[in-house]
Order: structure tokens, then sequence, then C-alpha cells
């Protein structure tokens, strides 16, 4: 009977390693005939060998889901050619050009491994991760200008990144959302969006008033005022986007719980194919390793702007307010539009409208503690003229959002308004003498 109760345990346990291994299967039988020392012994190894070779297939497929699989990931090659060109030539229009290539499948697989971990967080939480880890570049190239004491171009750029998600990023999501899903009108919580609305129009309020004190020449001590201003009103501004973070996702979290999760406990039965490719720890990695890449190939990108401005007979201003921000943002237009198109809008707003009050109320303001530590004079006098153009698009986006509900037709007014700004910033000349 000891034999036979012997030769089944054998049998269950070579059963579980079938899918490993054959051969260890008839070491284990035969392991019977010799003693059980062997019996004893074998199935540790066994397990640790099991162990270690899941976990190499694990990573092998991460691996091959994330850098292989997807097509564009053939523009990958494209970055580090970028980075030897940096270092062995002086053509900085070609280090330009393809450090905007190579970021483009990067920004891509970011958005993917957003989506990703928001089959573990929600999509409320899932929005802001990838709000958060799409503006990591802007944050890391804005220290790197502010410390070599580019003022304007961290102003600009910041400016354009706000422009850009607001009209383009938000526009080609609904645009293609619209279009995806034509036979049908996508829906959104309009409450949170009202609550970004405000967010974005108390951003313009702070911006608007050191401008307007150093245009209107009504400062009490001419140069200190407005630094000091600026300054003040940071502070206020992080506070009200600590409270907001507390309000979203503490405080009020059913109140301003995303359609796309009510969607989701009432259609069970459909989302059975909605399933995660990677593991939650690996997401995080992913999102680590590829922000870590982008933020890389957009440092040699900000260093390239100059060369590439004089090589393309572009001024400079133009490429900080529109062409390094298309860049800066190619994670959120990806993924918003891809999370649009599966008519998950709460999440396309996140990354879009969330990045936009996140760049607003939390880096902008956040540049300019750090420079106030640095010493450097970084303040929220954007001139009269961004700032103008800020205000305006944060009254268009607003009233767009306002319904709740969005379409093709929105979303290709949103591009167009983006095109007017585009425009107009090709002919502006920055009245600012030393910019850089």
């Amino acid at each position: 009977m000891e034999m036979v109760s012997l030769e089944e345990k054998v049998d269950i346990d070579s059963d579980e390693e079938i899918p490993f291994s054959g051969s260890q299967t008839t070491n284990k039988i035969n392991s019977v005939n010799f003693g059980p020392a062997h019996i004893l012994a074998h199935p540790k190894f066994s397990a640790s060998w099991v162990l270690r070779k899941v976990n190499r297939v694990s990573v092998l497929r991460s691996i091959y889901i994330v850098l292989i699989r997807a097509r564009i990931n053939f523009l990958l090659p494209f970055g580090p050619i970028a980075v030897i060109l940096h270092y062995l030539t002086d053509k900085h229009g070609l280090v330009f050009f393809f450090s905007l290539i190579g970021i483009t499948p990067l920004a891509e697989r970011l958005g993917y491994a957003t989506e990703q971990l928001a089959f573990y967080t929600g999509p409320t939480v899932g929005g802001l991760l990838n709000a958060t880890f799409g503006n990591a570049t802007e944050m890391i190239i804005s220290m790197y200008a502010l410390n070599n004491g580019m003022i304007r171009v961290v102003q600009q750029s910041l400016l354009g990144s706000i422009l850009s998600n607001m009209l383009l990023v938000l526009g080609c999501a609904f645009f293609c959302g619209g279009i995806v899903h034509h036979h049908k009108v996508q829906n959104f919580n309009k409450a949170t969006a009202l609550v970004n609305s405000g967010l974005l129009l108390m951003a313009v309020m702070g911006i608007l008033f050191p401008a307007v004190l150093q245009f209107t020449h009504t400062e009490v001590h001419k140069g200190k005022s407005e630094i000091a201003l600026s300054r003040f009103s940071s502070c206020i501004m992080l506070i009200a986007y600590a409270s907001y973070l507390f309000f979203q996702l503490k405080s009020q979290n059913n109140l301003y719980s995303s359609l796309d999760e009510v969607r989701e406990n009432n259609e069970e039965a459909s989302d059975d194919d909605e399933v995660p490719e990677i593991t939650l720890w690996e997401a995080i990695t992913w999102l680590l390793i590829l922000t870590l890449w982008i933020s890389v190939l957009s440092g040699y990108l900000v260093d390239a702007i100059q060369g590439a401005s004089d090589s393309m007979n572009m001024p400079v201003s133009f490429i900080s307010v529109i062409l390094l921000p298309i860049v800066g943002n190619a994670a959120e237009h990806a993924s918003a539009i891809m999370f649009a198109m599966k008519d998950k809008l709460d999440i396309t707003l996140g990354v879009a409208i969330g990045s936009s009050t996140q760049i607003s109320m939390f880096v902008i303001p956040f540049c300019v503690i750090v420079g106030w530590i640095m010493g450097k004079p970084m303040d929220l006098n954007f001139q009269l003229f961004e700032t103008a153009t800020l205000f305006i698009t944060v009254l268009v986006v607003a009233f767009m959002l306002q319904e709740g509900q969005s379409n093709y037709f929105k979303g290709l007014m949103l591009i167009l308004c983006y095109l007017i700004v585009a425009a107009s910033f090709f002919v502006h000349i920055d009245p600012t003498k030393d910019d850089d």
C-alpha cells in the first residue's frame, strides 16, 4: 500500500511538471526504484527549477509584448542613432529629426504600459498616472533648461505643452473616437471635466496677473514685485493642486467616479477580452524604463534646437511652443487616441485635460519654486501674447466639455483651433531680448 500511494504521489507531481519538462517526469518515476531519499530531495530542486523557468519565460514574454510585437517599434533604432550622431557629427538638424522619430514608438509603448496599469488601478488613477509619466519628460527638460538659465525656453515649452494637450491631443482623440464610434454619441463624466476646467482657469489667473502687472507698469518695486507675486501664486497653486488630488481620489471618489468604471460594473460580460497582458510590476517597470529613455532622447532634442532652427530657418520660439511640445506630448497623444477609440473617454480626459491641469497647476509653479531655490529669475510672467493665447484656449475647451459628450466635429474644431495658434506663433516675435 505504501508503494502504491508513493507512485500515485509521483504521478500527481509529474502531471504538474509536464508543461515544463518531460525528462523531469521520467527521473521522478525512476527515483522510486532507487530509494526514498531521492524522492524527498528531487521535488525541492524541481520547484526551484520550475520557478526560474517561469520567471525567465515571463520576462522574455514581457520584452516581446512591449518591444517587439508592435509594428511601430521598427522606429526604435532611430533613438540610438540620434545619440550617436550627436557625438560624431555637428548636424543638429539630423539629431533633432532622429530624436523626434525615436521618441514616437516609445510614446506609443508608454501609452500601452499605462493602459495595462489601468487594469489594476482603475480609469481615474490610470489617467492620473498617464498624465504624470507623460509630463515627466517636460519636467526633466524644464529642470535641464532652468539650470542653464534658459527661462524663456522653460516658459514657452510648458505653455506649448498645455496648448498641445488641450487642442491637438484632445482634438485628435475626439476626432478618432468619433470616427470609430460614429453610430453613437460618446459620453464622459461632466463633473470631472468641469473641475479640471475650473483649475485651468485658476492657473490662467495666476499667470495673467504678473503679465498684466508688468505690462501696465504698476509694480510697487520694479522688477521685484512681479517675481514676488509669481512665487506667492505658485505656492497657492501647489496647495490647490494637492487639494484637488485629495478631493478627486479620496474625499469625493464616488461622486466623481468615471463612467468607464460604471460600464465595467454593469457590463462585465462584454469585457471578457479586456484582460491585462503583463503583470502589475512589469507595467510599472516598463513605465519607468520608457520614461527614462524618453527623457534621455528629449535632452538631446533640446540641445539640437538652436542648430535645427538655423538649418530649417525656423524661429526658436516656434520650435519651443509648437514642435517641442508635440514631441513631449507624444505619449499623451498616442494613449489618448487609443483610449478614445476604445470608448474610454474618461481616461482620455484624464490624459489630455488632466495633463494640462498638472502642468499648469503643478509643473509650472514647481519650476518657479525650484528657480527660486537655484537663484534663477523664473516667474509666471509668460508675456501678454502667450497669456492671452492660453486664456482663449481654456475658454474654448471649457465650452467643448460642458455638455459631457464628444463627437468627431468637436475634435475637428479643436484641431483647427490649434492650427490657428501654431500660425500665430510662427509670425510672433518674442519681445524678450535676453531669452537664453
